[in-house]
């Protein structure tokens, strides 16, 4: 107990008797009106006083950082400091509840401030997510990997408070079931590679639709943490991939559609071969009545149907409005094989929604199948049950079956064996 205060007691006429437990009973009081004071005092000025502040400021960052859970768990720290501060002034020595009460103090202590670093780590996670540089990188893992540098120093901490031992000689003994440890987190270590490769090669970022045909991933990211990747697919299910293998396998990542602002469109159609033919004066006449050779220059001579049909392609799709002129376009013939002519059209679309891309790429066809047969061209196609026609008279006339022949009678021999001998 304090001498002073013991001494001041006597001087009030207390008797020694009664000493020890008004002592504890006004030292315990004086603790407990403090904390709360200062419990008030937090609360109820510095948190309001430190809100008006940042909202006064110009910047932005500093309402991210110093938000209402920060200040809180900063806040929380106050009354074991202050315990901390009192306990070895109003009891003095070495006994058994004074170390226990500062052990239980130094706990906390560790503990809250574990928990306002985290707290700190998210609020700076939150602020490099608005930063225009930084939002579309994958930085989540990396603050997770940082909380859990954290968490596992504040584990040391207290334990090796709790067994009075140094924390160097803590991690040292760590350090021995290195390879138990790193069986362990395998999954998070390899995950926290793989999340900065991807993040310093720019591989993926939330929001990007990628393609994984092996995991049947097709979709967008919606969230890359240290251990999952979590690929929301178009029929709305959610695909979870580890992150390592993202880099071990090759994905398909459609982000430089979305920047370009155009959609492919490669498709095929198979020309009967047999169709293509030099064009004579009535079709050339016909196709310039309405308006099919606009455009197409003609070197002399009778053009190809095939040739004139695909500059009328080039020139449709030049001129369609929902096709991006900017970008490539192509009409080419591939390699002919046993089912016709290969003819392919190469185009982008304006946007990149996919419902407006399948109407495009849909009209577009329809209007190549309706008008190819104006340019003297079939479409081949595989033969059905329906183009096989019968003769009515082969059906309906009954097969006779065919007559037999006649059997020869052998001759009968006359009965002369009477007379053979």
């Amino acid at each position: 107990m304090n001498s002073e205060i013991v001494s001041f007691m006597q001087q009030l006429g207390i008797a020694a008797s009664y000493l020890p437990v008004i002592y504890w009973s006004v030292v315990t009081l004086v603790i407990i009106c403090v904390i709360y004071l200062s419990n008030v005092l937090c609360h109820g000025v510095i948190i309001p006083l430190v809100r008006k502040v940042t909202l006064r400021t110009q910047i932005d960052w500093d309402d991210t950082i110093l938000n209402d859970n920060v200040l809180k768990t900063a806040c929380a720290l106050v009354p074991p400091v202050i315990l901390i501060i009192l306990l070895p002034i109003f009891f003095s020595g070495d006994n058994a509840l004074n170390v226990m009460s500062l052990k239980a103090c130094n706990v906390y202590v560790a503990i809250v401030t574990v928990k306002l670093m985290c707290t700190i780590l998210t609020s700076l996670y939150i602020l490099s997510s608005q930063h225009e540089k930084l939002k579309n990188r994958s930085l989540k893992g990396v603050f997770q990997m940082l909380k859990l540098v954290v968490i596992c120093v504040g584990v040391i901490i207290v334990i090796s408070e709790l067994m009075d031992k140094d924390p160097v000689k803590i991690i040292a003994g760590f350090g021995a079931s290195a390879a138990i440890l790193m069986l362990v987190f395998k999954d998070t270590i390899m995950g926290l590679v793989a999340g900065v490769q991807l993040s310093i090669n720019d591989m993926l970022r939330p929001g990007d639709w990628i393609t994984i045909p092996k995991f049947g991933a097709d979709g967008e990211v919606v969230e890359v943490t240290l251990t999952t990747v979590k690929v929301q697919n178009w029929d709305k299910t959610i695909t979870t991939i580890p992150p390592y293998l993202l880099v071990s396998d090759s994905f398909q990542n459609w982000r430089g559609m979305w920047n370009y602002g155009g959609r492919r469109v490669k498709r095929s159609v198979f020309i009967d071969m047999q169709s293509i033919a030099f064009c004579d004066e009535e079709l050339l006449a016909r196709l310039a009545a309405e308006g099919r050779l606009n455009g197409i220059e003609m070197d002399g001579g009778s053009p190809v149907n095939l040739y004139v049909f695909r500059k009328y392609l080039e020139n449709f799709l030049r001129n369609h409005p929902r096709v991006n002129s900017e970008m490539m376009i192509m009409v080419r013939q591939l390699q002919p094989t046993p089912q016709g002519l290969p003819l392919e059209l190469y185009f982008f679309s304006d946007g990149t929604a996919w419902v407006p891309y399948e109407n495009l790429q849909s009209e577009v066809f329809e209007h190549l199948f309706a008008v190819m047969p104006q340019f003297g061209l079939r479409v081949f196609q595989s033969p059905a049950g329906t183009d096989f026609s019968v003769v009515p008279d082969r059906v309906n006339k009954v097969v006779e079956a065919p007559k037999s022949r006649p059997q020869r009678r052998k001759k009968q021999l006359p009965d002369n064996s009477n007379t053979l001998f």
